[in-house]
């Protein structure tokens, strides 16, 4: 069974709070999402919500923070294309995979599908 959209962006709003705690102890996290931003770039021209999440790392960290983990349509949109990768461990993001799992489809989980 796969998941619906609703449970995709729950899934996300996971993953990105756990950024924003690590970014929130250790704002030079940032750079790696810059340094994601600017290899895209110059792999694969702009794109206009590239230069949306540069804006957006250029402006206060409690705002940038706040954002991540917003409900908005805007953070929606783009968390689809979230710089931020490379700031959590594979480990910490498999746990939170696995706990959306469990918690959302438990029977799924308990059988290894």
């Amino acid at each position: 069974m796969g998941f619906t959209h609703q449970q995709i962006e729950e899934r996300s709003i996971l993953l990105h709070r756990a950024v924003a705690n690590r970014i929130s102890e250790n704002p030079d996290f940032l750079d790696i999402a810059r340094t994601n931003l600017r290899r895209w770039i110059e792999q694969g021209g702009a794109r206009p919500y590239w230069a949306e999440w540069e804006a957006k790392l250029a402006g206060p960290l409690d705002a940038l923070l706040a954002f991540l983990v917003s409900p908005s349509e805007e953070a929606r949109r783009l968390r689809q294309s979230s710089p931020f990768c490379g700031i959590l461990t594979p480990r910490e993001r498999w746990k939170i995979y696995e706990s959306f799992t469990e918690r959302e489809h438990p029977r799924n989980y308990r059988l290894g599908r």
